[in-house]
């Protein structure tokens, strides 16, 4: 059987995401784990190239990784016709403009979302896209990670009956940079450079609402600024203008509500750093990123309230856990092997710019329901 090459230049590998998940995590676990086997027994193999404006950060982490190609001259990466995929991980402002540069360049695109903060931006790249002829996707990490994959399992097994309604719960206390380093990048909290949460986690909830449990239909949703002021990277002091929580709720369709807050000013007391509960007629579910425990409803306790004497019931006794009864691999490179098998084989796919732009519909109706205050629906859109 042959060995199949795959180039791959990538843009943002220097950040947090960029590195850690897509880098690290996947391009590099995917070659260390020597390739992924095609359907025809060939071996497709990766070879990236790493490209950034700062060429000794490039460069520091190619040679700690042992990646032979790095390049500070973006033009030249994708001039070159050995290399087939752009990927970016880099800020939103500049996300679209890069995805066009690519797409003109013939290379296939895989982005982190949002693809723009501003919708016609993304449905414009999306059409593009499309129009192009070249494969495109966008990243839609949670759909992969165990935790989700056992609600949508129950979900399809009928387990829940009738949904009622979804809960969720994101967020952690990211420090305010003075006394203790921030654990995000500065820019996430400034308007001017694409930052807030909801235009971040909004992008999230779309995907993982509609795939997950059901397609969303209104969307109402209030922002916050909760912690004003800001320590960047060089210790200097900002004004951060972006929204840092958001508390929304959404109606999909069958009747299900689901509630989602987000925040990166809050104290985490919950099993972890994301959770969903699921209540239906039949059952309930409550799942984090890789552990999943249900409730049927025959073995739902029966508690009467009682204010005047202290609590005896251990309301965590009557949950079973979801069995892991598949392996778990880290969601980003589950779909990157997606991705990469459906440039290399045409495999199937379902997560082209389209998801992305439809993510960030749903992020601008938040932002502007917040500013009407008023609940908004979310229309069908055109490609």
């Amino acid at each position: 059987m042959a060995q199949k090459r795959l180039g791959i230049i990538m843009h943002g590998i220097t950040g947090r995401m960029g590195y850690n998940q897509h880098l690290v995590r996947s391009i590099l676990a995917i070659r260390d784990q020597g390739g992924i086997a095609l359907a025809n027994g060939d071996t497709l193999v990766v070879d990236p190239i790493l490209v950034g404006r700062n060429l000794d950060r490039v460069k520091a982490v190619a040679e700690k990784h042992g990646v032979s190609r790095y390049s500070d001259d973006l033009d030249a990466a994708l001039a070159n016709k050995e290399d087939e995929i752009f990927f970016d991980a880099g800020a939103t402002k500049i996300r679209a403009g890069l995805l066009e540069k690519a797409l003109a360049a013939g290379k296939h695109i895989y982005c982190e979302k949002p693809t723009s903060d501003d919708l016609s931006v993304a449905i414009d790249i999306a059409k593009k896209a499309r129009a192009s002829g070249l494969k495109h996707g966008v990243v839609q990490d949670k759909l992969f990670l165990p935790g989700l994959m056992k609600l949508k399992m129950l979900r399809d097994s009928g387990f829940f009956g009738q949904i009622l309604s979804v809960r969720g719960e994101f967020g952690y206390w990211v420090f305010e940079g003075d006394w203790q380093q921030a654990q995000r990048p500065s820019w996430n909290y400034r308007k001017n450079d694409g930052g807030g949460i909801i235009i971040d986690m909004l992008c999230h909830w779309r995907y993982v609402l509609d795939h997950t449990f059901a397609p969303v239909k209104s969307v109402s949703c209030l922002g916050a600024t909760h912690i004003p002021s800001r320590v960047d990277e060089q210790g200097k002091t900002y004004k951060a203008d972006a929204d840092d929580a958001a508390y929304a709720t959404f109606e999909l369709e069958g009747g299900i509500i689901a509630q989602v807050n987000s925040s990166w000013a809050v104290r985490v007391r919950r099993d972890d750093l994301v959770t969903f509960q699921v209540d239906g007629t039949h059952g309930s579910a409550v799942a984090g990123l890789h552990k999943c425990w249900t409730q049927h409803r025959v073995n739902t306790p029966k508690p009467v309230w009682n204010p005047d004497q202290p609590q005896t019931m251990d309301f965590f006794d009557d949950w079973e856990e979801v069995p892991d009864n598949w392996p778990a691999d880290n969601g980003f490179k589950v779909q990157w092997e997606q991705f990469l098998r459906h440039v290399a084989e045409d495999a199937p796919w379902e997560f082209g710019l389209e998801a992305g732009a439809r993510g960030v519909q749903l992020a601008e109706l938040g932002l502007k329901s917040w500013q009407e205050r008023r609940w908004l629906d979310v229309p069908a859109l055109e490609f």
